[in-house]
């Protein structure tokens, strides 16, 4: 079973940074997809990026040129840079993963952490 760890989480001002990170405990398989979803209460979760070991990363557009996805493959870790936070941005964020390098953009990994809350004041 395949557990994702998120840390990072927390309270930032507007136009402030946070680095969220997550890492998969209890694997000897390789993520060949990670990356981090959000949600607000009532509404659906969300991709935020994605990156996997086939291809570049992929931004939703309400983050892009904001946020920078990174990972390490040989040590199944991800992590998400977010600059210039906007009160919009206000979410649980949820690591997830799949073995998969090859998953349709729509589809998430079968895996995903317990989630980070990150606010951010206006």
């Amino acid at each position: 079973q395949v557990q994702l760890v998120e840390s990072g989480g927390g309270l930032v001002q507007a136009g402030g940074s946070l680095r969220l990170s997550c890492a998969a405990a209890r694997t000897v398989v390789t993520l060949n997809t990670m990356g981090w979803y959000r949600q607000v209460p009532g509404q659906q979760r969300e991709l935020v990026a994605r990156i996997t070991s086939l291809h570049g990363p992929v931004y939703a557009d309400s983050v892009k040129g904001r946020f920078i996805i990174s990972r390490d493959n040989a040590k199944n870790t991800v992590n998400l840079q977010m600059n210039n936070l906007k009160s919009e941005d206000t979410a649980v964020y949820y690591c997830n993963a799949a073995v998969s390098a090859a998953l349709n953009v729509a589809q998430p990994g079968a895996y995903w952490g317990q989630g980070t809350q990150v606010t951010v004041s206006s």
